[in-house]
């Protein structure tokens, strides 16, 4: 177990090195708790400020309502396709739901970078478009698990 434990902290991504790679993933797949308690996993795209990981989600959806009964939550984000190449991050924490819900582009301070990063990153443009559907949860996460096998090649 010592020795899992070694190779785990050797292969852990600097900061530098999870802030970069969360800045440049797209896809993360977030982990709710039902109201039986079974695990509930949905894929979303979102959007990493340096600090928190911001989510767009539905409102009428399953993990909307499961996190407003229970905001504990849990993001994977991952890549890679051979053993080798995999890299990843969990983060985990409480769900915080900013701005109005539904989302219809009301001035939010708190939103302005965070929607110029997301429309940016995931529709290429400036603005950040609004559908009426969407609003904004924020994780700053109270753990993070990363880890890159690229690095076992060094090891």
């Amino acid at each position: 177990m010592t020795v899992a434990q070694r190779h785990g902290r050797r292969i852990m991504m600097t900061p530098e090195e999870l802030d970069s790679f969360l800045a440049e993933q797209r896809t993360c797949r977030v982990a709710t708790v039902s109201a039986d308690g079974r695990p509930h996993l949905s894929a979303l795209w979102y959007a990493w400020d340096g600090t928190s990981l911001w989510l767009y989600s539905l409102t009428r959806s399953r993990r909307w309502a499961e996190l407003r009964a229970d905001p504990r939550v849990s993001v994977l984000v991952d890549d890679g396709e051979d053993y080798g190449e995999l890299r990843g991050a969990e983060l985990s924490g409480t769900a915080v739901f900013v701005g109005e819900a539904p989302r219809t582009g009301e001035p939010c301070p708190e939103l302005d970078a965070v929607e110029r990063l997301f429309a940016a990153k995931n529709f290429g443009l400036d603005l950040m478009p609004h559908d009426g559907r969407h609003a904004w949860l924020r994780l700053t996460p109270d753990a993070i698990a990363s880890w890159d096998f690229r690095k076992l090649a060094s090891l």
